[in-house]
């Protein structure tokens, strides 16, 4: 097995720090419930980068960009998709401007938001989909891809592919939220086979992310970990599970709570760590102070 040197490169010193969450630090900014995110890189590029530079200032080495729902398929429903192109080259640039050289760009390929299996799309369309974003992605500057919050094996694949085709090392992430023990993808995968899938189809790091909080990450870490065949893996939980308070979504995890946990997870096998949904730079700064103590970073 042969690393992708990036990923080998960045490794060898310890654990990753990566970021945490856009969206709802992008709420705190002022988008509206509804309104496409994507769309701030053209609309509001200044609060985008102030998500970014709060990142790369908490201590992350890798942060990624605002691009999560810009393929041509999600963006239809926001009348953004003529726009593919820009926003991602924006949101590339966005990143890579704000990261000044501190910190990598990995970019951000979510789901499409339709469903293979129930024939909402063909696999022709999200090929051409997740090329479209992947290879715009690329000219804006990324170093790196993530395919992340993933549900479907098949999708995530596919996505995989287009994003391999630019020559970028590729993080691959399943969410597992399923099953009685929430080890599961919504699909019905495991992390063994999650992970299979992701190398099969060329990742160079596979991981979870969302769907639960981070205690939940330990057992699914080291279940990715074993059964990646030496690859890294790459784990960003939640700040818990949302509670609905006056009609917003509140998570109630601390930082220091979500930090408590975090050795667990790097014992498991975790080779990159950050926060998803509900996490903030004060869960970033949190996790470097753990790492700077514990890892020298």
């Amino acid at each position: 097995m042969t690393l992708n040197p990036l990923i080998q490169q960045l490794i060898a010193q310890g654990p990753v720090l990566t970021d945490g969450a856009w969206g709802t630090q992008l709420q705190a900014r002022g988008l509206a419930p509804g309104e496409v995110p994507d769309l701030w890189n053209l609309t509001h590029p200044e609060k985008v980068t102030a998500v970014a530079r709060a990142y790369v200032e908490a201590g992350s080495q890798i942060i990624l960009t605002n691009t999560f729902g810009a393929n041509r398929l999600r963006l239809a429903g926001g009348g953004g998709a003529d726009l593919v192109k820009e926003i991602n080259e924006a949101g590339a640039g966005i990143s890579r401007e704000a990261a000044n050289k501190r910190a990598l760009v990995f970019a951000s390929i979510g789901p499409s938001g339709k469903m293979l299996m129930n024939g909402d799309v063909t696999e022709d369309e999200l090929r051409a989909a997740f090329a479209e974003q992947a290879q715009a992605l690329a000219r804006g500057g990324a170093d790196g891809l993530v395919v992340e919050t993933m549900q479907d094996l098949e999708e995530a694949r596919i996505a995989i592919a287009a994003a391999k085709a630019t020559g970028l090392p590729v993080v691959a992430c399943m969410v597992f939220d399923s099953g009685k023990d929430k080890d599961r993808t919504m699909m019905g995968a495991t992390p063994e086979q999650a992970a299979a899938g992701l190398l099969e189809a060329g990742a160079d790091v596979v991981g979870a992310n969302c769907g639960q909080g981070i205690a939940g990450f330990v057992k699914i870490c080291a279940r990715l970990k074993a059964a990646a065949g030496g690859h890294p893996v790459w784990i960003k939980a939640n700040a818990g599970l949302p509670q609905i308070r006056d009609g917003k979504s509140v998570y109630t995890t601390t930082a220091a709570e979500f930090a408590g946990h975090v050795p667990a997870v790097l014992e498991a096998g975790a080779s990159f760590i950050g926060g998803c949904c509900g996490t903030s730079p004060e869960f970033i700064r949190e996790l470097h102070k753990l790492l700077r103590e514990k890892h020298n970073l």
